[in-house]
């Protein structure tokens, strides 16, 4: 990765996601960060709370960082990852996997394998880019291609893409039961309260650019939940 790439990506990739850090509940203790970057995110929880954080990383120049935050770093690809022996820290209390799954070929058979690495009741937090956002919508109608970029909702570097519903449905599929959709719109100010009034339409699904779904691991089979596409925090 070039380093004017990487500075790019680093508003998404390097921060601490306080968006995501606010549905980690403080009792967790032995967290799971799948795609943990340069460890920012999970270094901020443990600074706030007694937690150990195991972090699983591709890229070997963002693991070397991760490495001096969290307390054990594995560096591999999120699916191979998966589908091996569950590392020796498991059974964990809660999952974070923030935007690491569009990434994947398979992302709802990653999931359900590593959802099995936890323990019955534990919090799973899966945040992905909303490929329905409006803005994305219309760059399509008015050019005819899809949008492919070096960062952001359309990195050209994903491979399944999903709306708000599909994000629930993935987390689902995975044997979690969902808790809140929490739809995040990258706004602040008056142009937030115009978008939080449009969401009470049938606009919401197209309004935020990442959604955060968060729920918990069912202990057995169960039916299909619906979750509930709310503003959390």
């Amino acid at each position: 990765m070039t380093a004017t790439l990487r500075a790019r990506r680093a508003h998404g990739y390097e921060s601490p996601r306080p968006d995501v850090q606010a549905h980690v509940p403080a009792t967790a203790r032995n967290i799971l960060e799948l795609g943990c970057s340069t460890g920012a995110l999970g270094a901020a929880i443990k600074a706030r709370q007694a937690a150990s954080v195991v972090g699983v990383e591709l890229s070997e120049e963002y693991a070397e960082e991760a490495r001096r935050r969290l307390d054990r770093v594995i560096v591999a690809d999120a699916e191979s990852f998966a589908a091996g022996e569950p590392p020796a820290e498991a059974p964990f209390d809660c999952l974070i996997a923030a935007d690491v799954l569009e990434h994947l070929v398979d992302p709802w058979t990653a999931l359900a394998r590593v959802v099995a690495m936890l323990g019955d009741g534990a919090t799973v937090i899966v945040s992905l880019p909303n490929a329905a956002n409006w803005k994305g919508l219309l760059r399509v109608a008015r050019t005819g291609r899809w949008p492919r970029d070096d960062e952001g909702v359309y990195d050209r570097t994903h491979l399944s893409w999903f709306g708000p519903e599909d994000a629930a449905d993935l987390v689902r599929s995975a044997g979690v039961e969902v808790r809140t959709i929490d739809p995040r719109y990258w706004l602040g100010g008056p142009r937030l309260r115009v978008v939080e009034l449009l969401a009470r339409t049938r606009l919401a699904p197209l309004l935020p650019f990442q959604v955060i779904v968060v729920g918990t691991k069912r202990s057995g089979p169960d039916p299909e939940r619906t979750g509930r596409f709310v503003r959390a925090g």
